[in-house]
């Protein structure tokens, strides 16, 4: 048996290392749920033009990025304020290869007249090795495509009311429209190309075989039930420290 106070001390390394091992395991679900929204935080010095009904501009200010779904070469971005309680569009976004890729959160822009606002054509999130291209109504792509002398992807006029109405969730009616939205891309001259020439799609990341699996013996409430009573425990057990 351990002396009475080498017992103690003992036991407050051991409630310690519980408490950081819990920590951990937070901070890493949440750094996990935030690389999955690709959530990046950008400040505009300047209004920029994004894709929405008519010329649709964010003065300047700070904004907050979000993927809100991705379905194969589709992804459906949001765009709220620096709060987050307020959405101001939900967009639509290609991955593209094609696009120079970075290793920081980097927003590039389509070349507009002087005194007009910069509009937005591509988000890069740290780490990925495409850019997300953003697809405008026709009208504003042919626009841009002509001033930027490149090509703009889009979608029918009659979409962009979905790009501004409330959504909450994957399944909302707009976001619904811009799923089954025809994507088309759009070059200076104003004539139309097929997509597959302008956008590349990022390389579908390679699975490891699964591994066989061994038939269930319980439901997963008890872990949750464990994983309570340690979190319960560690929190009296720090609790009964810091009152010594």
């Amino acid at each position: 048996m351990f002396p009475r106070p080498l017992s103690q001390h003992l036991n407050r390394v051991l409630v310690c290392a519980s408490t950081v091992a819990l920590l951990v395991t937070l901070s890493s679900a949440t750094m996990s749920a935030q690389s999955q929204t690709r959530r990046t935080k950008v400040t505009f010095s300047a209004p920029v033009e994004i894709p929405g009904v008519g010329a649709q501009v964010l003065p300047a200010g700070t904004y907050v990025f979000r993927l809100l779904e991705t379905i194969g070469d589709r992804h459906i971005v949001q765009i709220f304020n620096e709060r987050e309680n307020h959405v101001y569009a939900t967009i639509m976004a290609i991955p593209n290869s094609r696009l120079k890729a970075t290793n920081r959160t980097v927003m590039t822009f389509a070349e507009r007249r002087a005194g007009e606002p910069q509009a937005i054509r591509a988000w890069f999130y740290p780490g990925d090795k495409w850019g997300q291209e953003f697809v405008y109504p026709k009208t504003r792509a042919v626009a841009f495509a002509a001033a930027a002398q490149t090509t703009v992807l889009y979608v029918p006029d009659e979409i962009a009311p979905a790009m501004v109405a409330p959504v909450k969730t994957a399944t909302d009616p707009p976001v619904v429209v811009l799923k089954d939205a025809p994507v088309k891309a759009v070059t200076p001259a104003g004539a139309d190309v097929p997509l597959a020439t302008v956008v590349l799609p990022p390389p579908v990341p390679t699975q490891m075989p699964a591994e066989p699996r061994l038939p269930k013996t319980a439901g997963g409430m008890p872990l949750l039930a464990l994983l309570g009573a340690l979190s319960l425990g560690a929190g009296i057990a720090m609790r009964r420290l810091c009152a010594r």
